[in-house]
């Protein structure tokens, strides 16, 4: 959600804040704000909408100091207005929050009742005052710090500047992530390690209830109870090389087009590809045979890979699955058998209710296996196994190629599954695999029918609604391709199984309805068709998405037919997924709506 920086330097600091605040831009925002000392005194430029106006904003009212704190907010408790923006400030401190403080309300009325006075509409500033109080009851910044932070409920990372202490930074977190970078003479503080990659490749990562005292030396955590604690320091993968666009327009068009190397890059780390069969490089601590099920909980694109890899461990392991949006499996309190699988998807590592989903599994003695793209990150440290996704980092919000190698890794441990449990035979494993081997051209073939889909989505971008229709795994990708539409385009987009069309979308459908329909040659290819038919008798403008073989005998029946390479049914959502990517993708850009950052719209979604 919001994207935290501060820094301890001994070069004016401002300027590296702003730069900081642009990597964590992927997170989503809707005001930002910086504060430094000038002098031992606060100071702080504030702006809403994008950096831009802020870097205008420091132009005409520049900032000196060599410490500061900068924040990228999305709004939660208040409008996203100048005033609303952090930091948040008293006379004694600033502060900058990503989170939510759940008793704000209930400590905004002490605080009122004591004579203090509120400026702003937002949670945070409840904060500020706590803090503040503690200082003007003689304690020391850190103490007033300490004394804070039980009193909070709710997810907060926090970062907070005091007047006068040239020489002191002190973050906490409680369910927002937050990572301390070491430099040379300077130190830093952030959301994540982006953040901090124009500074530091050497980073450690605070846990869940830490809180840590910053000089230009030295970083000091200690954990909720106030004992000093050490935090390992790694060296962090976040290159700043390739937090670029190259060649492309966004971020969402070239993480569209890194989707060949990277889900080849996933796919090699789970597959001996000489051997031909899945080589999964961790241990696991079960026997898939002893399973009887697995559950597996998601958000947002991470969820729909869930309910493809339902599919693949059904078909090729037999094994039941359970597939729940993570903020309502958190909740219904379903019964977990102890010593069955959990799996855990989230492309940040950091998704609140994932999180929480996974804590309510471990607490029921499930074995918990995330898959992430963040190997340092909270659901990554919780979790037993490990399956990281080589994505890379991804900017763009709406999710791409973080979503294609998380459906790589599913796949291979789908596999690595059904030759446990004895359901696939050696034979069928080194057939799936050299179909897996062979999934990075197909997606390469997939991007070759760009101009063909920029041409459709020019057309489709007039629509005010449009209809996704599948079967077996391409439901949901039909699913996904509607969320990619809605999320960047802002074009009403519904996602169906084609099997339900007749039991209530249909109803929708007139000759100013795009429908796409996503259909393989597969055994259910001939039911899609007729859905197709029932679509077409109706006025409905059909784009077909399909292979060589569906394409000959669908011929004539879709407005636009988009036909990808023959593959077998098994890997075919890891290259379908592509065009409907792209298609999201360039009606967005025909509308000319913020590919990279829609509104309203965060990357990692850390809290409630």
């Amino acid at each position: 959600m919001c994207g935290i920086i501060g820094i301890i330097g001994h070069e004016p600091v401002a300027p590296l804040l702003i730069d900081a605040l642009k990597r964590l831009e992927y997170r989503g925002y809707d005001s930002a704000g910086v504060a430094t000392l000038e002098h031992g005194v606060l100071a702080r430029r504030r702006a809403e909408g994008k950096l831009k106006n802020l870097e205008q904003r420091l132009a005409r009212e520049p900032l000196a100091g060599t410490i500061g704190i900068g924040h990228t907010r999305w709004a939660t408790h208040g409008r996203p207005t100048e005033n609303n923006a952090h930091p948040h400030a008293t006379d004694r401190l600033a502060v900058v929050h990503n989170g939510i403080i759940e008793n704000f309300a209930e400590l905004r009325r002490e605080l009122e009742g004591g004579g203090v006075k509120f400026a702003t509409e937002t949670d945070t500033e409840v904060i500020a005052h706590l803090v503040s109080q503690e200082l003007k009851r003689g304690r020391s910044p850190v103490d007033a710090v300490k004394a804070s932070l039980p009193r909070l409920r709710g997810a907060f990372a926090l970062a907070f500047l005091f007047a006068g202490e040239e020489n002191l930074l002190i973050g906490a977190r409680k369910g927002s992530p937050l990572a301390v970078g070491f430099g040379d003479g300077a130190m830093y503080i952030g959301s994540d390690a982006i953040a901090l990659a124009p500074f530091t490749d050497t980073v450690s990562y605070l846990e869940d209830g830490d809180w840590v005292v910053i000089s230009d030396k030295t970083a000091d955590v200690h954990d909720a109870n106030g004992n000093a604690v050490h935090r390992a320091v790694l060296k962090s993968q976040a290159s700043v090389m390739l937090i670029d666009k190259g060649n492309h327009r966004h971020f969402m068009g070239k993480e569209i087009y890194e989707q060949p190397e990277v889900v080849g890059h996933t796919l090699a780390h789970y597959i001996d590809m000489v051997a031909e069969r899945v080589d999964l490089p961790m241990a696991l601590p079960f026997d898939f045979r002893a399973l009887k099920r697995i559950s597996i909980a998601a958000c947002g694109t991470a969820y729909y890979a869930g309910m493809v890899a339902r599919y693949w461990f059904e078909r090729l392991a037999h094994l039941p699955v359970e597939v729940d949006i993570a903020s309502e499996f958190r909740y219904r309190e379903s019964p977990l058998d102890p010593g069955a699988l959990s799996i855990f998807i989230s492309q940040s590592g950091e998704t609140a209710d994932t999180l929480a989903s996974l804590r309510y599994a471990r607490e029921h003695k499930q074995h918990v296996l995330s898959i992430v793209n963040v190997p340092n990150s909270t659901i990554a440290r919780e979790s037993d196994i490990v399956m990281p996704t080589l994505a890379g980092p991804e900017i763009g919000v709406a999710s791409t190629k973080a979503f294609t190698c998380q459906l790589a890794a599913l796949v291979t441990l789908a596999i690595a599954a059904g030759r446990a449990r004895g359901v696939l035979s050696a034979t069928d494993e080194k057939r799936l695999v050299r179909a897996l081997i062979e999934v990075p051209r197909h997606i390469t073939e997939a991007l070759a029918l760009e101009p063909q889909i920029e041409q459709l989505a020019r057309d489709l971008a007039k629509s005010r609604d449009v209809l996704y229709l599948g079967r077996g795994t391409s439901y949901p990708i039909a699913l996904e391709g509607a969320l990619k539409l809605k999320e960047i385009s802002y074009i009403h987009a519904e996602g169906y199984a084609a099997g339900e069309l007749k039991h209530g979308p249909i109803a929708l459908i007139d000759e100013t309805m795009p429908v796409v329909v996503l259909a393989p040659y597969d055994q259910v290819f001939e039911k899609t068709v007729s859905n197709m038919q029932e679509v077409a008798a109706r006025g409905g403008r059909l784009i077909l998405v399909t292979d060589a073989k569906g394409a000959a005998v669908a011929a004539g029946q879709a407005m636009v037919t988009l036909t990808l390479p023959t593959m077998p049914a098994t890997v075919g959502p890891l290259v379908y997924a592509v065009p409907v990517q792209l298609i999201a993708y360039h009606a967005a850009v025909a509308l000319g709506t913020d590919v990279d950052q829609p509104r309203n719209l965060a990357k990692s979604v850390t809290v409630e």
